[in-house]
């Protein structure tokens, strides 16, 4: 199923609807849950790794992530938002970065290929929970 090629009347003659999917970045590490169809079987099987790139373009949106699978082999993959088959995204954690697009971690090797972890104060976590908090009471 290629994203480009999808506008918002074939999302919604496909039957996907707005995804409520955790808030993500570039940067930040996220498990993607997807559908696969082997024969007459499905089975879930999950991606797990750093996001390295956004394109937000409406319907067709889509994010690339890249893990290190055995024997350091990067592998990356890109990922319709709006595709039917996945299932869920499972935030991790934050990532240390100051780019929009992270395709300069394709030239590193071993340690330096990895993102830090962006690490929140007690009172950075404290201020986000309070802006949060308003925004649901709003909501509701």
């Amino acid at each position: 199923m290629k994203a480009t090629k999808l506008t918002k009347e074939t999302i919604n003659q496909l039957g996907v609807t707005e995804r409520s999917f955790p808030d993500f970045r570039v940067g930040d590490a996220i498990a993607v849950s997807q559908i696969i169809k082997e024969g007459n079987k499905e089975r879930i099987q999950v991606f797990e790794g750093d996001v390295i790139a956004i394109n937000n373009n409406g319907a067709s949106s889509t994010f690339m992530v890249r893990r290190i699978a055995a024997n350091s082999i990067p592998v990356e993959r890109i990922f319709p938002l709006y595709s039917p088959f996945i299932e869920s995204i499972k935030f991790l954690h934050h990532g240390k970065v100051r780019r929009a697009k992270l395709f300069y971690m394709r030239d590193r090797v071993g340690k330096a290929s990895r993102v830090q972890e962006r690490v929140l104060t007690r009172e950075q976590k404290e201020q986000r929970t309070k802006t949060a908090a308003p925004e649901a009471s709003s909501a509701e």
